[in-house]
């Protein structure tokens, strides 16, 4: 069916599978995506404000990327998992098939009568149709049987089924947690995003039994505020689209499962409206994570823990501070995304913090971000460039794009990285200093590293040549291409030394924590086929 995009189905019959993440870095083994498809045909001027989707995609040219990104996911040895393919598998069951037909006529603008010609349309629908109008939505002028009050003041344009053009950026949907899956509850009109990937995990038997610590039921809460600091460690970021009782809930649930033994919560008040945690951080290694450094200082965190069957919060204190205490960091290295004012607002495409891990100290980036990529280079962060002109057209990075469903474990000790001397491809090594100052034994050390970002001819010559590629001619079905080979490093200036960090406020002891109860979730029941 169009827009179902290319199929990559697994040789042979898989018996079982492993899944499950306790870190952002771990090497990728498996990876849910969703192709666009002619849901972004939905989205007009008239329209784009309704979806929640600022930008006006083009459809071949977001497909041909999300392609070029898939394919270096394989390159580097990670199975990629379709939501359409996997949709249109469960669509065959009939629980599963109800639940989704009951979601969409849930919606309470239908009316009585519409809403009975809907039913009964979807429940005569194939697997492969009924996948296929769930996603990409359904107008008044292409549902024929609708009578009634409600459809007959319908614009032939207005939408009887609305389309859902952001399930592209999965990971706001939801992430794995350990072994169990926690799914976000988000607001109109992506709430059916995260009830359609409930119906993968809970109905297709690659994913038989596994649990759920979070659902759309449950109060606010966006994946995309959520990162995974380390084995049992959860920053969760409140701010428009997750709550402090969604967060107070998850946590309450992952402890009593035994999947976290700590929740740092980060109130997002001082970040522009509707900014979310994994654009402001990313984390690049057990020790290592990328943002603008003055946010890890503006921005306020509390940790969450549990002690006598009740959330303990701790004192407000520094979010770096706060995160490298979470993550049980002896020294935390910070680099920095090199964008400030002016920078930021002219050159909005060098902000670079979502970034996906494909393994530690692994990235993958779009090729716009020159300034950001080349700052991770200069840090000795292997940088992999995708095109993103298309699938970033709503400030969607290749991590917001896809979820991990399977990483090795980080729970080994990590390998010794160099703190000093910072290698960079063909040229001599950038020496990064340590900081200066005596450092309290119980608090962690922070180290900036912000490296060298590249000079503006440079900048300018490498935003040409993306705006050349992004604007080529494509066909209108693109097949995956091959991985886009690394750029050439950029030449580098030798770092500036790094601004010597104040001492760190020595942090109170932790409180201790009793076991973790035991897991009170229903486990979901096995599908075979």
């Amino acid at each position: 069916m169009p827009g179902h995009g290319p199929r990559h189905r697994d040789r042979g019959t898989v018996v079982g599978h492993t899944h499950g993440a306790d870190s952002e870095v771990g090497r990728l083994r498996t990876v849910l995506a969703h192709r666009p498809g002619a849901e972004l045909l939905r989205v007009t001027p008239r329209t784009r404000d309704r979806l929640r989707f600022p930008g006006q995609p083009w459809l071949a040219r977001a497909q041909q990327e999300h392609d070029i990104a898939a394919q270096c996911l394989r390159d580097h040895g990670a199975e990629v998992l379709y939501v359409m393919e996997l949709l249109q598998d469960v669509m065959e069951y009939p629980t599963a098939r109800a639940e989704a037909i009951v979601a969409v006529l849930g919606a309470p603008q239908l009316g009585e009568r519409l809403r009975a010609d809907l039913g009964s349309h979807l429940a005569g629908l194939d697997p492969e149709d009924l996948a296929h109008v769930l996603v990409t939505g359904l107008t008044a002028e292409e549902f024929r049987p609708g009578r009634g009050v409600v459809f007959g003041l319908m614009d032939r344009h207005d939408f009887v089924i609305p389309p859902l053009p952001n399930l592209m950026f999965l990971r706001g949907t939801h992430l794995w947690i350990g072994g169990a899956v926690a799914l976000a509850s988000l607001a109109e009109p992506r709430r059916r995003e995260a009830a359609l990937i409930g119906s993968l995990y809970r109905h297709h038997p690659r994913f038989a039994g596994v649990a759920c610590v979070y659902g759309p039921e449950q109060e606010p809460l966006d994946a995309g505020d959520l990162l995974q600091l380390a084995p049992g460690v959860i920053a969760a970021g409140i701010g428009e689209r997750t709550t402090a009782a969604g967060v107070e809930r998850l946590a309450s649930r992952l402890f009593g499962a035994g999947l976290a033994t700590s929740v740092l919560a980060v109130p997002l008040r001082q970040l522009p409206e509707g900014t979310r945690l994994d654009t402001a951080c990313t984390v690049i290694d057990r020790d290592t994570v990328l943002m603008f450094p003055a946010l890890g200082y503006v921005l306020q965190a509390h940790l969450i823990t549990r002690a006598d069957d009740e959330l303990r919060l701790s004192r407000p204190m520094p979010f770096l501070e706060g995160m490298a205490q979470a993550m049980g960091a002896e020294a935390l290295t910070v680099i920095s995304t090199g964008v400030e004012p002016p920078a930021a607002a002219q050159r909005q495409w060098d902000d670079g913090g979502n970034a996906l891990a494909l393994d530690r100290r692994l990235m993958l980036c779009y090729e716009r971000n020159v300034e950001t990529n080349a700052r991770l280079e200069a840090a000795g962060v292997g940088v992999i460039r995708i095109p993103g002109s298309e699938l970033g057209c709503a400030r969607g990075g290749p991590r917001a794009l896809s979820c991990a469903v399977s990483r090795d474990s980080v729970a080994e000790p990590a390998v010794a990285v160099p703190a000093v001397a910072v290698p960079v491809v063909a040229e001599p090594a950038v020496a990064v200093p340590a900081v200066a100052e005596p450092v309290p034994a119980a608090a962690p050390a922070l180290t900036l590293v912000s490296g060298q970002g590249a000079a503006p001819e440079t900048v300018a010559a490498a935003e040409t040549a993306a705006t050349a590629h992004t604007i080529a001619a494509v066909q209108d079905v693109v097949p995956p291409g091959p991985a886009v080979p690394p750029e050439p490093a950029v030449p580098l200036e030798p770092a500036e030394p790094a601004v010597p960090l104040e001492p760190a406020v020595p942090l109170g002891p932790a409180v201790p924590l009793e076991p973790a109860a035991a897991a009170d979730v229903p486990r979901a029941a096995a599908r075979a086929r």
